[in-house]
């Protein structure tokens, strides 16, 4: 018997760390729009776009304000 739920959390690790890799690369404020063209030009996953495109239309100061965010969404929030 396969846990899918170990292996789902599994599956999440390479968009995570895509995620604080762009994350990381910003330069800040930034707002919604720099961090997803950011994302693209990091050549990041269309999953990890999607997730940046999710977020509300507002300026962050840093990558917390947007990790917080993020891990608001349901998420365990990402460590950079």
């Amino acid at each position: 018997m396969t846990d899918t739920h170990v292996n789902a959390s599994l599956n999440d690790e390479p968009i995570d760390d895509e995620i604080a890799e762009v994350l990381r690369d910003l330069t800040y404020p930034t707002n919604k729009d720099g961090i997803v063209d950011a994302a693209r030009a990091a050549g990041a996953s269309n999953d990890v776009i999607a997730v940046f495109d999710s977020l509300p239309e507002q300026d962050y100061a840093n990558a917390d304000a947007v990790e917080q965010l993020l891990g608001s969404n349901g998420g365990s929030g990402i460590a950079i």
